[in-house]
């Protein structure tokens, strides 16, 4: 059987035949060996056809089709001009020799040619890969090199804006910065306390936060200038009338030591720089809850923006994030003490990154194991669901924090949670309800409003609404009957105060009628039942 070998290669397709080769110790390193030598190897393997591509843009669709495992039109009619025909009902006397699997099994699926890639294919495409410059007649020596490197940068290109679309990047270096923002703010914020202390030490007792602290003391400057007069400047600063007096009077009685102008403009810099980047702090947060909402919403919802944010740089990308399994992403953070715990046989950690979640520490000691599992296996979800979809709404987010909101009062109080499939049948119909909302431009406001007034109508018009969306799912008629209890129990509290005491009485009187008549029904019935005995007895 004749065997073909196709090598994509950056200047076009190359389709060679391989004849005269027997696969019986082909594995051995003399054979490996000689696919170095051409005069050995030229014999075996030659070039059967030659497809250039078009342009580079041509190359580089070609390339990404190829690297994704699919058969292009281009590629699928050069393969049915350059191997022989196959008669009907017959099978073809030839294979096809691929180095992707991926792409053997598509061009067999479309075309019907047996492909093969295995150790033997790959050792003559290397050959081919080494000699291909030399079985192509009229290329110049350099042509080969220019095109793969074009190609190169061109194929990087793409997959590096593809990576900028998603903002995964951008996200990954803000918290990386938040993270050492903070580190440098508390560092400079306490070389501020210390340095400032030597003038002003019984300032550092009074207010405990850095930012306060760094603008007080680029406000006072000189503590001996400090008077009644900085009284309203204090106030707007620390927001407190008693804390500012109590920093005048500190100031009239104060033990440390009186600096130099010079010393007093660098504490001032120095101060205005800590406040600087703390204030840059704030902003780069700010940008980094937008970010977040718009390329994780959902795991943004369900965990915080942070730990998200921190989950997907230590992931590398959302999308490697996405193909994680929950008990990896629970862990995840932690490797360092997994894999001393499988070198000393202890204990594996419970917990990595996902520890700093507020659902961690609100668990008891004992469940916080627990509580780790079912909250990484809803990060999981969460994540797969932002990678994936192309909504970016926050209803499946909402409906999974719900969800480990009544897992931890099922731990703590043991109140049964809901089934998984009614919360995901409502948050399936949320964010339906969300994107008929953008394509007819409503506003939820408006939403609410006519909420208020179907509210304000008859019982019926009511009624007649909740039944039609009793037909949405289980969730939706739980949620109806306890609407309608509710409404129920506000009613007859209404007519309760509004009637008073007057009508209570009523009520009792009327109800003790009932019952007397209730009696005499009984009454008269036994009789009967009497009268026929006595005949039954006669």
């Amino acid at each position: 059987m004749a065997l073909y070998l196709l090598y994509e290669s950056a200047s076009g397709y190359g389709l060679f035949l391989a004849h005269g080769i027997d696969e019986i110790g082909q594995n051995t390193e003399a054979v490996r060996n000689s696919v170095v030598d051409l005069n050995r190897f030229g014999k075996v393997v030659k070039l059967a056809a030659f497809n250039p591509f078009e342009s580079a843009l041509d190359a580089l669709n070609q390339c990404n089709a190829v690297s994704e495992g699919q058969m292009t039109d281009e590629l699928r009619n050069f393969l049915e001009l350059s191997l022989p025909k196959v008669k009907e009902g017959k099978k073809p006397k030839f294979s096809l020799g691929v180095a992707d699997p991926k792409i053997g099994s598509h061009i067999y699926e479309e075309t019907k040619i047996p492909c093969q890639s295995n150790e033997f294919v790959l050792e003559l495409i290397r050959g081919v890969r080494l000699h291909f410059d030399r079985f192509i007649e009229n290329l110049k020596p350099g042509d080969l090199e220019k095109a793969q490197l074009g190609l190169g940068h061109s194929y990087s290109r793409a997959k590096v804006k593809f990576n900028v679309n998603r903002v995964d990047n951008m996200v990954i270096q803000a918290i990386f910065l938040l993270d050492t923002l903070d580190k440098d703010v508390n560092s400079f914020s306490m070389r501020v306390r210390e340095w400032y202390s030597w003038h002003f030490p019984e300032l550092v007792k009074i207010v405990n936060d850095n930012y306060l602290y760094a603008k007080l003391a680029k406000y006072i400057n000189d503590k001996s200038e400090l008077s009644e007069d900085k009284l309203d400047g204090l106030v707007d600063i620390l927001g407190d009338e008693d804390k500012a007096k109590e920093v005048i009077e500190a100031a009239k009685a104060s033990m440390g030591q009186d600096l130099s102008p010079v010393d007093l403009i660098n504490v001032q810099m120095f101060a205005q720089r800590v406040m600087d980047l703390a204030e840059y702090r704030k902003k780069l947060y700010d940008y980094l809850v937008a970010k977040m909402s718009d390329i994780a919403p959902n795991l943004a919802a369900l965990i915080g923006e942070v730990v998200g944010a921190r989950l997907i740089s230590h992931a590398g990308s959302l999308t490697n994030l996405a193909k994680c399994p929950s008990s990896t992403l629970q862990i995840l953070g932690a490797e360092k003490a997994l894999f001393r715990a499988l070198k000393t046989k202890g204990n594996t950690p419970k917990y990595g990154l996902i520890f700093h979640s507020s659902f961690i520490g609100r668990a008891s000691a004992k469940n916080k194991g627990r509580m780790a599992r079912y909250l990484a296996n809803k990060c999981s979800i969460a994540s797969r669901i932002d990678c994936f979809s192309e909504g970016s709404g926050t209803s499946f987010g909402d409906k999974l924090r719900e969800q480990v909101e009544e897992r931890l009062d099922f731990y703590d109080k043991g109140v049964a949670p809901r089934k998984n499939i009614e919360v995901m049948k409502a948050a399936m119909e949320n964010a339906a309800n969300q994107e008929m909302e953008v394509e007819n431009g409503s506003e939820p406001s408006s939403k609410k409003s006519k909420k208020k007034k179907s509210k304000d109508n008859g019982e019926a018009k009511t009624d007649d609404k909740e039944n039609t969306t009793v037909t949405n799912g289980d969730a939706a008629e739980t949620k109806s009957g306890k609407k309608k209890k509710k409404r129920a129990l506000e009613e007859e509290e209404t007519e309760a105060t509004e009637n008073g005491k007057e009508n209570g009485t009523e009520k009792k009187k009327k109800k003790k009628s009932k019952d007397v008549v209730m009696e005499d029904v009984s009454a008269v019935s036994e009789g009967k039942k009497k009268k026929k005995k006595k005949s039954a007895a006669e």
